[in-house]
C-alpha cells in the first residue's frame, strides 16, 4: 500500500533538500585549490569552511535528532545569549578541525549525510513538538515543519555564500528562494517587538522581482503579527528591497546600516526601519 499523504504545512521545503544538496555537489566539485579558499559573508570562514559548516549541520542533526546523542549541553540552555555561546563555540572548533579535511573527503562526507539527513527529516511528524524551536522567530516551542524550514534556510543560505564568493549561479530562483523568504519573514512579529504604535497600524515589507511577494505585518493589542496581505488596508510604512539585499541581511551578510542605501522606504521611516534588524540566524 502507498504510504498516507502528508498533511500540508505553511512552508513546504522538504523536496527541495536533495535539490539544494545536488546544487551543493555540482558547485563544489567546479571550484579550484585557490576557490576553496576564497573569503566569504561568514566573517572569517573561506568557502571550505562554510562548506564543512554545512557537513556539520548534517552529521550534529542526525547524531542529536535521529540518535539521541547530544554529546554536550550549554552552561545555560534557558537563555537565548547561553545558547548562542555554547553554538558559536561549536562551530568554531568544527570548522577549525575540518580544516585537516581534504576538498575531496568533504565532498564525500557531504553527499553521504546530506541524504541521511533529508530520509531523518522525512520521518518527522510536521506537527509534532521540535526538539529545538526557532529561537530568532521569539517561539519558545516550535512545530517540526517550522524547525525543518529553518534548517532549509540554513542551507539556502551558507550555500548561497559560497556562490557569492566564487562567482556561482546561486540559488536566487523562485522555486529556491520562495521558501527561504517565506521562512525568514516568519521573524517580522519578533523583530518589531520593541517597537511601539496605535493598534492597527500596517506596515509592508516587499522583497522586489518576481521572486519576492509582500508581507504585512498588522500591530494588534498584544504585539505584531503576520497577516494575509489585505489590499485595504493603509500601511504606515512600506519597506522594499531586492531578493540580494533581503538574503544578505537577513543572514547577517549585510548589517542594517549598509543595506539602508539599498533599501526603499515610504511612509514612516523609524517604523520601516525596524524591519531591517530581522535577522533568520542565531546572533
Amino acid at each position: 500500500m502507498p504510504a498516507p499523504a502528508r498533511p500540508a504545512v505553511p512552508i513546504e521545503v522538504l523536496p527541495l533538500f536533495p535539490v539544494l544538496d545536488q546544487r551543493l555537489a555540482e558547485l563544489l566539485r567546479s571550484l579550484s585549490p585557490t576557490d576553496w579558499q576564497r573569503p566569504t559573508l561568514a566573517r572569517q570562514w573561506t568557502v571550505k569552511d562554510v562548506a564543512a559548516h554545512l557537513l556539520d549541520g548534517n552529521l550534529r542533526t542526525l547524531s542529536m535528532l535521529r540518535d539521541g546523542h547530544f554529546g554536550e549541553a550549554p552552561d545555560d540552555p534557558d537563555s537565548y545569549q547561553g545558547i548562542l555561546t555554547f553554538l558559536n563555540r561549536l562551530n568554531a572548533e568544527w570548522v577549525r578541525a575540518a580544516r585537516r579535511l581534504s576538498p575531496a573527503v568533504l565532498m564525500e562526507l557531504l553527499a553521504q549525510s546530506g541524504a541521511e539527513y533529508t530520509a531523518y527529516l522525512n520521518s518527522l511528524d510536521p506537527f509534532a513538538p521540535a526538539t529545538f524551536a526557532v529561537a530568532w522567530a521569539g517561539e519558545a516551542e516550535s512545530r517540526n515543519w517550522f524547525h525543518i524550514a529553518r534548517e532549509y534556510t540554513e542551507k539556502w543560505h551558507h550555500q548561497q555564500q559560497i556562490h557569492a564568493a566564487v562567482g556561482g549561479p546561486g540559488l536566487l530562483t523562485p522555486e529556491l528562494f520562495g521558501p527561504f523568504a517565506e521562512t525568514c519573514l516568519r521573524g517580522l512579529p519578533h523583530a518589531y517587538r520593541h517597537v511601539a504604535a496605535p493598534v492597527g497600524t500596517v506596515v509592508h515589507v516587499c522583497i522586489t522581482t518576481n521572486l519576492g511577494g509582500t508581507w504585512q505585518l498588522r500591530k494588534v493589542p498584544a504585539g505584531w503579527e503576520l497577516q494575509a496581505p489585505d489590499a485595504v488596508a493603509v500601511p504606515a510604512t512600506v519597506v522594499s528591497l531586492s531578493p540580494d539585499v533581503a538574503w544578505r541581511l537577513f543572514t547577517k551578510g549585510m548589517s542594517p546600516a549598509e543595506a539602508r542605501p539599498h533599501v526603499q522606504l515610504v511612509g514612516s521611516q523609524p517604523l520601516g526601519e525596524a524591519a531591517l534588524g530581522l535577522l533568520a540566524v542565531m546572533a
